[in-house]
């Protein structure tokens, strides 16, 4: 008898052959995203694991300028539950960001000039590597989230008009 394997739901992959693991839908939701510039990310070798199946958490999570150097703070990557206690990782710890030295001028700038905040949109995985894409983002008010709510709707009901008239 043929052994059944479990089938896991098929990965987003962008055009660019990338894996996206997760996506924070909250940030587009409650922010204006004006640049984006993609990071590595320095992790532990059982995160990468945990990556790799999935168990990532960006919805709280925020990026930070500190001494010169970008770091993830608040998001949640579970523990790789093949490994034992000992080798596992923490899971909510900050975790440094790799960009170059321009970029992160850039976004302090951004920052304070502005009054832009710095935000995680997705992470991936490009050719074996995890990447964060950090979005430089504004904040919205309560009637632009409203206002992009009833947008949405409006084109949802367009395309259910006009897909039933086809």
């Amino acid at each position: 008898m043929a052994k059944k394997s479990k089938k896991k739901a098929p990965a987003t992959v962008n055009s660019n052959g990338q894996k996206v693991v997760t996506s924070n839908r909250k940030a587009f939701h409650d922010y204006f995203i004006d640049d984006e510039v993609e990071a590595g990310i320095q992790l532990r070798g059982s995160e990468i694991k945990s990556i790799r199946a999935g168990n990532v958490n960006l919805r709280d999570a925020y990026a930070r300028i500190e001494n010169g150097e970008l770091w993830l703070v608040g998001g949640h990557i579970s523990p790789y539950m093949q490994s034992g206690e000992y080798y596992n990782h923490e899971p909510d710890r900050p975790r440094k960001l790799l960009v170059h030295r321009k970029q992160i001028d850039y976004m302090q700038k951004q920052q304070e000039a502005a009054g832009f905040t710095l935000v995680p949109l997705r992470l991936k995985l490009v050719r074996g590597k995890a990447k964060v894409d950090i979005g430089i983002a504004k904040g919205k008010k309560l009637y632009d989230k409203r206002q992009s709510l009833a947008e949405r709707d409006a084109k949802r009901q367009m395309e259910r008009a006009l897909k039933s008239r086809v």
